[in-house]
C-alpha cells in the first residue's frame, strides 16, 4: 500500500531549528517495516506544489501531523490534497489529541488520531487496506459509512460517520516496550535541506543533525504543558537499543550533533549512568549531544552531569519558568528554586553549557513576580535564556483555569498559539496583556544587554558563522512582525481556493 505522511508548512516569528519531524520518522519506519511504500513531504523543505505531488504519488492513506499553531497549515494540506483525489486523511499530534472532535468534524479530515501514533497508523494501514482489497470501487467516505463500521475496532481514534454521529474508540494503552519500535527512517527525508537543532549557538553541516528519543511519557504534569495530553506513563528504552541508534546515527548517517527529545530523561538516574557507560565504551562521545526539552533540575545532581559530560553531552536545558517561589507551587512544577539554583551550579562545574526556559505571563503573574522571573535569569545567567509568552494550550491546566475562572483570551484562531511572539495571549486578574508584553521585551533587553553577555555574544565563535540569522533572530524577538499572522491566514486561504 503506499501511504504519504505531511508535515504541514510551520512558520514562526523567528529562525528556530530544521529538522526532520521525528514522530513522523517513526511512522515512516513502521510502514516500511509493515512493507508500505512510504512517502514524506515535509511542506517546510518541499519545492513542488503538494497537490502536484499527490496526484503524482496516488496514495491509499495520507497522514498530517499537527501541533496548535500548525493545525490550520494542516487542514489547508488536507484541503490541497483531497482536491487532487479521493483518499483518507488521517490528522494527529498534541493538538488532536487534546481536541479530537474538532478535527474529526472537518470535511477534510476523516480521522482524528490520539495519543501515541504508532500502533493506531499501522491498525488503520490494515483496515484501509482490508477494505480496498474488497472493494475496488472504495472510497474514503466508505469508512465513515455507520453500516459498515470499518473503524470500530481501531482503538485511539475519533471520527464522524456519514450521520452526522461523533465516535470515540476506547483509548490506546501506551507502548509498553519501546525497544520494539524500528529507528527513526530519515532516508524518507530529504536531509541535505535541514540545518541544525540549535542554528545560532552550532555549526553543523547540512543535513548531520539528528533527533533522539530515548524515553516517552512524563510522571509529571506541569498545568502549563501540552505534553500534558499525551501518555502520563514514563517508559524508557533499554541503554543497549539507545546505543544501537546511536551508532547507526553516527557510523551510518554521519551524524555531527545529536538532539535528545526526551520529555523527561533524566528520571531514572541508573538507567542514563548506563547509557553514558555504554556511550564511552562504544567511543560514541566523540560526537556531542544536547538535550533539547531540558530535564528535571531536582534529579540532576553533580556525579550524573559529569557523567553525561564525559559520555559527550555538550548542552542541557532546565525549565526554570518562574522566579516567583508561590507561583512555582501553583503551576506543579514540583521543584525548588534552591534545587534549580544547584542544577545550574552542578552543570557549570562540570564544564555544561546550560539554557534555561522562562515563561513570562503565567496565570497570577504581576510585574512584581514577572521581575523576580528577569532578577533569577540573570542569577542564574545560562548560556541562554529563553523567554516564552505564556500560550495557553488545549488541553492544559492553564488552559481549563482561563476559561473556568473568567479569563479573557486573545488570540484569534490557532495561528496566533505561536509563543515566540511578544504579544500577550490571555488576560485574567491582574495577569494584564501590557504588563506581560512590557516584561517580555525588558526580560530580553536585560538578560542579554549585560556587559559580559554582549562579551560572550561577540567572542562566541558561532555567532559570526551564523551573523545574519543571529541578526535577524534577535530583530524578531525584540520587533516581532505585526503582520505575521495576517500573511500566513492569507497563504491558507489561497491554498484553500
Amino acid at each position: 500500500m503506499r501511504v504519504l505522511l505531511v508535515n504541514p508548512r510551520f512558520q514562526l516569528p523567528i529562525d528556530t531549528r530544521t529538522t526532520p519531524h521525528l514522530g513522523l520518522a517513526y511512522l515512516a519506519a513502521v510502514s516500511e517495516q509493515r512493507g508500505d511504500e512510504v512517502r514524506v513531504f515535509d511542506m517546510d523543505v518541499e519545492d513542488v506544489p503538494l497537490t502536484d505531488f499527490a496526484r503524482e504519488y496516488q496514495p491509499d492513506l495520507v497522514g498530517i501531523t499537527s501541533n496548535t499553531p500548525q493545525v490550520m497549515q494542516g487542514w489547508s494540506a488536507a484541503r490541497q490534497i483531497k482536491a487532487a483525489l479521493d483518499v483518507p486523511i488521517v490528522q494527529g499530534g498534541p493538538h488532536i489529541s487534546a481536541l479530537p472532535e474538532e478535527a474529526a468534524a472537518r470535511p477534510e479530515i476523516d480521522i482524528a488520531a490520539r495519543g501515541e501514533g504508532e500502533a493506531t497508523w499501522l491498525e488503520l494501514c490494515q483496515t484501509i487496506e482490508r477494505a480496498k482489497a474488497g472493494n475496488p470501487k472504495f472510497r474514503a467516505r466508505d469508512l465513515l459509512d455507520p453500516a459498515n463500521r470499518l473503524l470500530d475496532h481501531v482503538l485511539g481514534i475519533t471520527y464522524q460517520t456519514l450521520d452526522g454521529q461523533m465516535h470515540h474508540t476506547p483509548e490506546r494503552p501506551a507502548i509498553a516496550n519501546l525497544d520494539t519500535l524500528p529507528f527513526p527512517a530519515y532516508h524518507f527525508f530529504k536531509m541535505e535541506r535541514y540545518t541544525s537543532l540549535q542554528p545560532t549557538l552550532d555549526a553543523v553541516q547540512a543535513g548531520r543533525s539528528f533527533s533522539l528519543m530515548t524515553s516517552r511519557g512524563c510522571p509529571y504534569r506541569c498545568a502549563f504543558c501540552s505534553q500534558s495530553v499525551m501518555a502520563e506513563r514514563w517508559r524508557a528504552r533499554s541503554p543497549e537499543n539507545v546505543v544501537n541508534e546511536w551508532r547507526h546515527l553516527i557510523e551510518d548517517l554521519g551524524a555531527q550533533e545529536i538532539g535528545v527529545l526526551d520529555d523527561s530523561a533524566n528520571i531514572h538516574r541508573p538507567r542514563l549512568h548506563a547509557l553514558c557507560d555504554l556511550l564511552i565504551q562504544e567511543k560514541l562521545n566523540r560526537v556531542p549531544w544536547i538535550l533539547i526539552n531540558g530535564i528535571r533540575a531536582n534529579l540532576a545532581d553533580a556525579d550524573l552531569l559529569r557523567h553525561m559530560k564525559a559520555a559527550g553531552l555538550k548542552r542541557l536545558a532546565f525549565g526554570v519558568e518562574t522566579g516567583d517561589a508561590a507561583i512555582l507551587k501553583s503551576i506543579d512544577k514540583r521543584v525548588t528554586h534552591d534545587q534549580i539554583r544547584a542544577a545550574f551550579k552542578n552543570a557549570k562545574e562540570a564544564g555544561l553549557e546550560t539554557v534555561g526556559f522562562f515563561i513570562i505571563g503565567l496565570p497570577g503573574d504581576t510585574e512584581e513576580t514577572m521581575e523576580k522571573t528577569i532578577r533569577l535569569a540573570c542569577e542564574l545567567d545560562p548560556l541562554v535564556a529563553n523567554f516564552s509568552m505564556m500560550t495557553p494550550y488545549p488541553g492544559t491546566k492553564v488552559w481549563e483555569q482561563i476559561h473556568r475562572n473568567g479569563g479573557r483570551m486573545l488570540v484569534k484562531d490557532w495561528q496566533d498559539y505561536v509563543f515566540f511572539e511578544g504579544k500577550a495571549r490571555y488576560e485574567m486578574g491582574a495577569t494584564t496583556a501590557a504588563a506581560q508584553e512590557k516584561k517580555w521585551k525588558e526580560a530580553y533587553r536585560r538578560f542579554y544587554l549585560r556587559p559580559h553577555r554582549v562579551w560572550i555574544t561577540l567572542t562566541r565563535k558561532s555567532t559570526w558563522q551564523h551573523f545574519p540569522r543571529t541578526l535577524r533572530m534577535a530583530l524578531k524577538i525584540i520587533l516581532p512582525k505585526k503582520t505575521k499572522g495576517a500573511l500566513v491566514r492569507s497563504q491558507i486561504e489561497q491554498a484553500a481556493s
